[in-house]
């Protein structure tokens, strides 16, 4: 049986979306279906080049439909930056494989620069390139300083006719063995601070572009990669001076929301496989999934994937009603990015705990799923960047909300055109948000959505009674304790909104909330612990500690579900 919740390539039609956009999924699933699991993992196992996939994708247009803004479309209608479908072709990605996925995203990251910029000989340029099936890069990152944008090695030097001469390298920079245009941030020599900096485009291919190496051991090509005197001229320049710092914010601003729906897409392959192989697998007289803390956590994972899916689907409403006086995606971006990779890694533990040594085998897409889950946390700033990212909004969301006409789900075929229009990567701290609660009032009658309430309306409690002192406030690891206990309150939030619009069942969603009060009593529990933390802040997280709403009716009748996911779906041999 095909559970709706979940993407299943034997029942998917996004119908949802307009004519070609389900053309485009459709072929998309169907190549990697025809291709066959045995060849996947093959091409996984043998670190292969992606070019048969890129080959599909610029035969289809795929890149090039799906990356192109209006702006740049020449008037070609299915052209379009469209968050809602690009979710969806992360999610197809990630289920088939992130090395496919990453092509992708490294390609949305070095067209971030290039779409913000008013260069229309570079904008042009990237848009016959898209057409032509090319990738794209973004050179940001360096060996010594990582992402430190303030302490880029790349030097440019003026050359006397209006352009520059760029030395010096950079690393971790995907599809950069073949990218036909690079997007790269750097610093001119004869100008001090932030109005020195430069993002230029260069080409993977001039003879002054030195490829050094993969540095991973992977068919994603993570290169690192040297300019030796490369040849900037005034129509390779993207952006200039602090408009070049905010060019990079922004891009990623982008891009890191991309990493929620390839992580939903590689726990969804994982649970059919794991669940299948649990149910078929005898032990001791008995299926493995008769076994009573089998079922708690083969249950726990879906309700915490289909939490996944809810949050990141509602994150996308917000990204696209965004503009410079609706700026909640600043939030809800972060979380999707921290909260739902992390939920991801929950995902994939929880059922390899239930299969285990399966979870190894060489002819498994779990292998993998396992591998490369742990990825996704890591990329696009660390869980501790963005949580505490995430903090810098608690206040106004919690206690000081603000009004704001209803977003509606945003499936529409439109341009999402404010994300190449940000504007200053600052004042996050004055952004205000709705009202968190009456997404919660509107499943009052909800036993564990009543009883995290109690919990969030306890945090508010601490923010106004027990708020960090001026010393905690510079402590990080007491920070992020906090930061945790409020990421669960927004990742409640959304998933509720999204409930309503969809018509969630109730039982699935009183079993989520259950693990989410778990999971904000542990992190209570953590607080308690901190070494910083106040008798007052410790009193206050062991009050905090809520136990779920135990109904054994209800598991059962969740784990119906889980349990009809066995042989729902395998890939083609």
């Amino acid at each position: 049986m095909s559970d709706p919740l979940l993407f299943n390539p034997r029942t998917y039609d996004p119908a949802h979306f307009d004519p070609e956009t389900r053309r485009l999924l459709r072929a998309t699933v169907d190549w990697f279906e025809e291709r066959g699991k045995r060849r996947l993992i093959e091409d996984y196992r043998s670190r292969a080049w992606l070019a048969d996939f890129l080959a599909f994708s610029a035969k289809e247009g795929l890149f090039a439909t799906f990356l192109t803004p209006a702006s740049a479309a020449d008037g070609q209608q299915d052209k379009r930056w469209d968050t809602a479908r690009i979710a969806a072709l992360n999610e197809i990605f990630g289920f088939y494989g992130l090395d496919y996925w990453y092509a992708w995203q490294v390609t949305i990251l070095g067209l971030g620069p290039v779409w913000q910029s008013d260069n229309a000989t570079a904008r042009a340029r990237a848009a016959e390139l898209l057409s032509q099936g090319e990738v794209f890069a973004f050179g940001l990152s360096e060996k010594t300083h990582g992402a430190d944008i303030y302490s880029t090695d790349m030097l440019l030097e003026p050359d006397g006719d209006g352009g520059f001469r760029a030395s010096g390298s950079k690393y971790y920079i995907g599809n950069g063995n073949a990218a036909g245009l690079v997007s790269v941030f750097g610093r001119r020599t004869d100008i001090e601070g932030p109005d020195g900096y430069v993002f230029f485009a260069a080409d993977s291919r001039h003879e002054a572009y030195h490829l050094v190496k993969n540095v991973v051991d992977s068919s994603k090509y993570v290169s690192e990669f040297r300019l030796e005197n490369y040849p900037v001229a005034a129509e390779d320049v993207l952006h200039t001076g602090r408009a070049a710092f905010d060019a990079a914010l922004n891009t990623v601003n982008v891009g890191k929301f991309n990493l929620c729906t390839a992580s939903i897409g590689i726990c969804e392959h994982a649970m059919y496989e794991a669940v299948t192989h649990a149910h078929h697998r005898v032990l001791y007289g008995r299926p493995v999934t008769a076994f009573p803390h089998v079922r708690r956590e083969l249950t726990d994972a879906y309700v915490r994937l289909v939490g996944m899916k809810l949050f990141s689907d509602r994150a996308v409403d917000y990204f696209r009603t965004a503009g410079p006086d609706d700026r909640r995606y600043l939030l809800f971006n972060p979380m999707t990015k921290m909260k739902v990779t992390t939920e991801g890694e929950k995902v994939i533990d929880l059922m390899w705990d239930v299969i285990a040594a399966k979870g190894f085998e060489k002819d498994t897409y779990f292998a993998q799923a396992a591998t490369e889950i742990r990825g996704l946390p890591k990329l696009e700033g660390t869980v501790h960047v963005n949580l505490a990212l995430i903090l810098k909004f608690m206040g106004n969301h919690l206690l000081n909300p603000a009004e704001y006409a209803p977003v509606p789900t945003r499936l529409d075929a439109a341009d999402d055109a404010f994300l190449f229009q940000q504007g200053p990567a600052r004042g996050l701290g004055s952004i205000r948000f709705h009202d968190w609660r009456p997404a919660f009032d509107a499943y009052a009658e909800v036993p564990n959505v009543a009883r995290f309430r109690e919990q969030a309306d306890a945090l508010c409690d601490f923010v106004t009674t027990a708020a960090p002192d001026e010393a905690q406030s510079r402590d990080l690891d007491f920070l992020l304790a906090v930061g945790q206990l409020f990421a669960l309150v927004v990742h409640g939030q959304l998933i509720l909104e999204q409930a309503r619009l969809t018509g969630l069942e109730g039982d699935v969603l009183d079993e989520l909330f259950a693990v989410l009060v778990r999971d904000f009593s542990a992190y209570a529990v953590e607080l308690h612990g901190k070494d910083s933390a106040t008798p007052e802040q410790q009193s206050w997280a062991l009050g905090a500690v809520r136990r779920p709403v135990v109904d054994e009716a209800r598991s059962a009748r969740v784990w119906e579900r889980v349990e009809a996911l066995a042989g729902a779906y395998e890939m083609a041999p």
